[in-house]
């Protein structure tokens, strides 16, 4: 397989890097090749739907918020998408990485992933959740109720403690969407701040033996454009961990400000530059520290969609076309089972037709999936050729983060296969579910 050289970019949104991989060229044909491998090749050789992620784009990216934050520590967020390969490049980049489940972690520890550098979260974190972190000896625990406490503690054997941070709400309404604001009062993360539900439970871990408790985490939600947000979080956290040196003479020596930094999934969406997030923060961290005579404590961000969703492409090959009430409906061989978030909270994308060269007028056309769901809709009012017909190959960027992490099985279809490219090359990360996968589940006679 050879590299497809650049060629000059006259497709429009091929101009905007933070929507499609800065490697993106236009290829002949109508095709566009992504590093260096045309998107209809691997629509060819591995089939529709499919994945495709740019290796290079993602270690850039991981490279970027380094940058940023230089003294800082930065931990991938599994949740976005994780795989082998994944984690081998995070711990290549030099990031950290944070989990979720039992079976992130074995991920993780399958690839020999440093478990010092692993962060567990979880509102709700299981029993084998809590033995696999303690087994395989993760860095922090991330105390997100006063349930987990007790519980956490009894299981510790020793000889050391436990490291714990825990999850504060410093009620800040930040997101794209209500179902991803998750700094706000009132839900299911993290222990209040205004009503002392996270004092409560940092008394109760120093009466702990077997946990030392390291700092605050917060996470504020995702999709968060502006760098505003996260300054007015280090204010009042910085504020809040002055108080317990206070009352509970300890100085807490790490803070964690989560992720949730925004990317562009259309064209000339706010997506400021992980720099621009670095100053901002680096900036109000040194004010708020000053103005409370308080350490600098040391600092971790958690970005995830923020280095994976721009590296990834969705390939689609159309199946049916049909003109009623006014409306053009494109359905695809995918939907809300490898990408359930435009049904969750309206996700917007922008859709592209690869592989064929058409000089039909463009038209407002919905993008809907191939499920037994009114909401199955992938993109709506996208602008596609009017001669667009089943054959057909479409393209989704900005796809890498939240949709296959949070594929389904539903009506049996088969979870899609990821793709790698770099260097004018594919190799496959992720390999298609089979009928056999679902067969061999189906125990029941």
């Amino acid at each position: 397989m050879t590299a497809i050289p650049a060629v000059p970019v006259s497709i429009p949104e091929l101009a905007a890097p933070s929507v499609w991989p800065v490697s993106a060229v236009s290829a002949p044909g109508g095709d566009v090749a992504v590093g260096g491998v045309p998107l209809t090749e691997i629509a060819e050789r591995y089939g529709t739907p499919a994945y495709v992620l740019d290796e290079d784009e993602v270690r850039s990216r991981a490279r970027a918020w380094l940058r940023a934050l230089p003294d800082a520590e930065v931990v991938y967020a599994a949740k976005a998408f994780v795989c082998r390969a994944v984690v081998d490049w995070m711990e290549q980049e030099g990031l950290g990485l944070d989990v979720c489940s039992a079976g992130e972690l074995e991920l993780a520890a399958v690839r020999g992933f440093p478990a010092e550098r692993i962060v567990l979260h979880g509102n709700a974190k299981s029993p084998e959740d809590l033995r696999t972190a303690l087994r395989l000896g993760v860095g922090r625990i991330v105390i997100d109720s006063d349930c987990e406490i007790a519980r956490l503690a009894a299981q510790v054997t020793g000889p050391g403690a436990q490291q714990v941070m825990v999850r504060v709400l410093p009620g800040i309404e930040a997101g794209a969407h209500a179902k991803i604001r998750t700094g706000a009062e009132g839900q299911k993360f993290g222990l209040s701040i205004a009503d002392g539900d996270a004092e409560d439970a940092i008394a109760r871990i120093l009466g702990q033996p077997r946990l030392e408790l390291t700092g605050l985490h917060s996470h504020l939600g995702s999709q968060i454009s502006s760098p505003e947000p996260y300054a007015q979080n280090v204010r009042r956290v910085v504020a809040f961990m002055a108080r317990i040196r206070e009352r509970h003479g300890i100085t807490l020596p790490e803070l964690d400000l989560g992720g949730g930094f925004a990317v562009a999934y259309l064209p000339g969406d706010p997506a400021p530059l992980p720099a621009a997030y670095g100053r901002r923060i680096n900036d109000e961290l040194v004010r708020s520290c000053a103005e409370f005579d308080y350490p600098l404590p040391r600092l971790t961000v958690e970005p995830g969609r923020s280095i994976m969703a721009p590296a990834g492409i969705a390939l689609y090959r159309v199946l049916a076309v049909k003109r009623t009430g006014g409306q053009v409906f494109v359905a695809v061989d995918g939907g809300m089972s490898d990408n359930p978030r435009p049904a969750l909270y309206g996700a917007r994308y922008t859709v592209r037709l690869v592989g064929r060269a058409s000089a039909a007028p463009m038209r407002a056309t919905t993008v809907v999936g191939r499920h037994c769901e009114a909401g199955d809709v992938l993109a709506e009012a996208v602008e596609l050729p009017e001669d667009v017909r089943p054959g057909d190959v479409l393209a989704v960027p900005a796809s890498g983060a939240y949709q296959v992490s949070m594929a389904s099985g539903y009506n049996m279809t088969r979870r899609p296969p990821v793709v790698a490219v770099s260097g004018g090359r594919s190799r496959l990360l992720v390999r298609r579910e089979t009928f056999d996968d679902h067969r061999s589940r189906d125990v029941g006679l």
